[in-house]
């Protein structure tokens, strides 16, 4: 199969990791008429559409294997793209070629789309997911990995955001590449977050190798928490919910007392999924302040926290409601309470979720600063 390629997979390494190692052929540079590309709305990828008198730049991708091709076919397939016929001008020649088509309900955004752009920005994400996706054994079917596909893009742009961030070193140990090395790293287990199993090796404090030693972590996605919070009436809101990690763990109680909280979807900003999980959580329209981010459990689990505190006008007196949404099976209820008595019941134990007494403790210590900020909204 000769195959035009207009998009992401005109990227080597993110075509290698979908289509496989060892292409017999290379691509060359080719164009199609009548067609265009336009970002596709609500996502980092494009969009090509119809266009009279349009020419698109790409690829054309000769001899596919049955192999290449049926491996593109689970990468594109699954998400209702379809493979169509189109003539494409190869040297000033005209030869057939299929190309993948999106699905009618796709919508193009506003702008242009930018290869290097994507790349500069997005492209080793993609490749790591491509990577996660062809390393899962059995291969997950078209309609599991529409479920799947969206975790191992949050987990790889997880950690492209992790090798983006500053890494001071003013006490601790200044790590230089090769100080820790993850190897023989097994198939992960799970579904929707993976038991990571390796060995590691890494720079004793002595100077020495230590390892490599046998080690598992919880590979989860980062996540942002909010706690909505009213300096004026120096009130909160307290999401209560039923938690897993509570119920297996043999809590006699296990619905908890959280802030408002969700993972960031991959691509995304973790100030662009704070405001979404509050609005969707809570139904409140918050000014955001960055309070604290960090690791929640930095010896068996990867998940990172953006903490925010979610500043709002709360009801004079003590209330409650429901809140999240009925399709991602939310039943939360949500309690608007001094922050005084939200720092009571971190006393006697009833909170007991540490990202939540961080922020409540956070909150008070710059109770002041906030007030001020609030007062300064408000006049504006």
């Amino acid at each position: 199969m000769d195959l035009f390629l207009y998009g992401t997979l005109r990227d080597a390494d993110l075509r290698e990791a979908v289509a496989g190692a060892g292409a017999a052929t290379e691509p060359v540079p080719a164009t199609v008429e009548g067609y265009r590309l336009r970002p596709l709305m609500g996502s980092v990828v494009p969009l090509i559409e119809p266009g009279e008198g349009a020419r698109c730049e790409g690829l054309l991708w000769p001899d596919l294997s049955d192999v290449q091709a049926e491996r593109i076919a689970l990468y594109e397939g699954a998400f209702g793209y379809t493979l169509v016929e189109v003539q494409v001008t190869v040297g000033g020649l005209s030869r057939s070629a299929r190309m993948w088509l999106p699905p009618e309900e796709a919508e193009a955004g506003e702008g242009d789309w930018s290869l290097s752009h994507w790349q500069a920005e997005y492209g080793p994400a993609a490749v790591w997911a491509a990577e996660e996706l062809f390393a899962t054994t059995p291969r997950p079917a078209a309609e599991d990995l529409r479920a799947q596909f969206p975790m191992m893009q949050r987990r790889a742009w997880n950690r492209l955001q992790a090798t983006r961030r500053a890494a001071p070193a003013d006490l601790r140990h200044a790590a230089a590449p090769g100080d820790a090395v993850s190897l023989n790293r097994a198939q992960p287990a799970g579904n929707f977050f993976r038991l990571q199993a390796f060995e590691v090796t890494h720079r004793g404090f002595d100077g020495t190798t230590q390892g490599p030693h046998p080690r598992e972590v919880l590979v989860g996605t980062d996540a942002v928490l909010v706690l909505p919070y009213d300096p004026a009436r120096d009130r909160v809101v307290l999401v209560e919910q039923v938690r897993m990690g509570a119920l297996e763990h043999g809590a006699p109680n296990p619905w908890t007392l959280e802030p408002v909280a969700g993972m960031i979807d991959a691509f995304e900003a973790p100030e662009t999924a704070a405001l979404r999980e509050t609005s969707e959580e809570a139904g409140l329209d918050v000014t955001l302040v960055r309070a604290m981010a960090g690791y929640a459990s930095p010896g068996n689990a990867t998940d990172y926290f953006h903490c925010f505190a979610g500043l709002c006008d709360l009801p004079e007196s003590d209330s409650r409601w429901r809140g999240g949404l009925a399709e991602e099976h939310e039943d939360l209820r949500l309690h608007a309470i001094p922050l005084d008595r939200a720092l009571a019941l971190v006393d006697s134990g009833e909170i007991t979720a540490l990202p939540c007494i961080g922020l409540l403790n956070w909150c008070a210590r710059n109770r002041d600063r906030l007030r001020l900020e609030f007062a300064a909204r408000e006049v504006r």
